[in-house]
């Protein structure tokens, strides 16, 4: 029972305060209170709207949401969303462009599994779909798996990247997006000693901890200051009764979410107030840039316990990644193995969570490869979310990335790079 009680807690509270904002909006919604129109009323019924909303988004997981995207005939083309490997933890989908012929450029974008579901890199994979075939690792909500499927640490995240990129075959370009960056240099390191044709063609790291010890952030400075006990304590529940996954021991996603408002109080105080007295005014709207933003924001899932402590004691603490002394299955994986994987890592010069410094340190490991299969790029003035995401993205990083793809195809130079439109 350790943990559930907590877990239900804050179930309950988020709950609860759904439930205060649908009341509140309703309430102050009466038509009869048209006979005093006090503005009181109309905040009332603006604080449950934006209430009730967020909260209720904390449980639900997004949808991708990409409908379409323009071809080069002119016609706008149907997206499907294809499971091609799925598995207890997590699954591998495909972007499947209806009515358009393959593209020669393939990329595995491999998503964060760091409290968020892989739909916070929607807008990525929109910008990548009218120039590639795009593949994304869709990870699973650790409280709707059931504790038969056993657990999921590191080494497990590592080997499904393997299995993922072994099926998707050598010329596929991978792209990491901060947590996964170094277990994905791992995983590549693993193809180049365990099965060489199988590693992928390019592999692009952006904004991730591959040496946290490079430059200190506020998550780095709490990774040493706190010990892995204190840790465990903390943070760690069990997953109550309402849930598939009953019993198994995660790191909660709301847990997760108030470490990321903390972060940036301020500012996510302000987006809020500034909504409801928008919606008060009636100046709100269903798609506008907050409910857009917050409802990808707020929508969160846990993670196993494993791999959370596993993350931080092996990653962050114990620098096995940085060190070149990862392990997976008790053999060593040589980051110097890699031999024939153009490399490329991107950072943001204004990253508050992976700081510049952090992900680039990934070159420095890779003693097997040649400088001409290297490259960086340090973005001025982009932030964490602003590089794989933002207008940094689409503007400066995304074009450069598909260059980086395009030197390093084999044989024959892939299509000219398209613009992209806002979606």
């Amino acid at each position: 029972m350790k943990g559930i009680m907590s877990y239900d807690l804050m179930e309950t509270i988020r709950n609860t305060n759904e439930w205060m904002g649908a009341s509140a909006r309703a309430m102050a919604s009466y038509p009869i209170w048209g006979l005093t129109p006090h503005p009181m009323f109309k905040v009332m019924s603006a604080w449950g709207r934006v209430t009730e909303r967020s909260f209720a988004r904390m449980v639900i997981k997004p949808d991708w949401g990409i409908r379409s995207i323009p071809g080069e005939d002119g016609r706008d083309h149907l997206i499907s969303v294809e499971t091609v490997i799925d598995k207890p933890f997590g699954a591998l989908i495909h972007f499947n462009v209806q009515g358009r012929a393959p593209m020669k450029r393939r990329i595995l974008l491999v998503a964060p599994m760091s409290g968020h579901y892989a739909t916070l890199l929607r807008s990525t994979v929109a910008s990548l779909l009218p120039d590639a075939e795009v593949y994304v690792t869709d990870w699973h909500n650790a409280r709707d798996i059931p504790v038969s499927a056993g657990k999921f640490d590191v080494e497990d995240y590592t080997l499904y990247l393997v299995e993922f990129m072994k099926h998707l075959g050598p010329d596929i370009n991978v792209i990491a997006v901060c947590q996964p960056a170094p277990l994905t240099l791992a995983a590549t390191a693993y193809l180049a000693e365990e099965e060489p044709a199988a590693q992928p063609r390019t592999l692009t790291l952006i904004g991730g901890p591959i040496d946290p010890d490079a430059a200190a952030t506020e998550v780095t400075d709490f990774g040493r200051r706190v010990t892995m006990g204190q840790l465990e304590h903390m943070v760690i529940q069990r997953v109550g009764f309402k849930y598939k996954g009953a019993g198994r021991m995660v790191y909660p996603g709301l847990m997760q979410l108030a470490s990321f408002i903390s972060m940036n109080a301020d500012k996510h105080s302000k987006a809020f107030q500034d909504k409801i007295l928008a919606e008060a005014k009636g100046e709100g709207s269903e798609r506008d840039h907050h409910n857009i933003f917050y409802d990808e924001y707020l929508a969160v899932m846990d993670m196993t316990a494993e791999f959370y402590l596993s993350t931080v004691e092996r990653i962050f603490k114990g620098l096995e990644i940085a060190q070149n002394r990862f392990t997976v299955n008790g053999k060593r994986v040589d980051i110097g193995k890699i031999t024939d994987v153009a490399v490329k890592t991107v950072e943001g010069a204004n990253d508050d969570i992976s700081a510049p410094g952090q992900c680039v340190a990934a070159l420095r490991l890779c003693t097997g490869l040649p400088e001409s299969k290297k490259a960086q790029h340090l973005e001025p003035g982009a932030g964490h979310y602003g590089i794989f995401a933002g207008s940094s993205w689409r503007n400066n990083i995304r074009p450069l990335v598909l260059e980086f793809i395009d030197q390093n195809a084999d044989p024959a130079p892939s299509a000219k790079i398209a613009p992209i439109r806002a979606v």
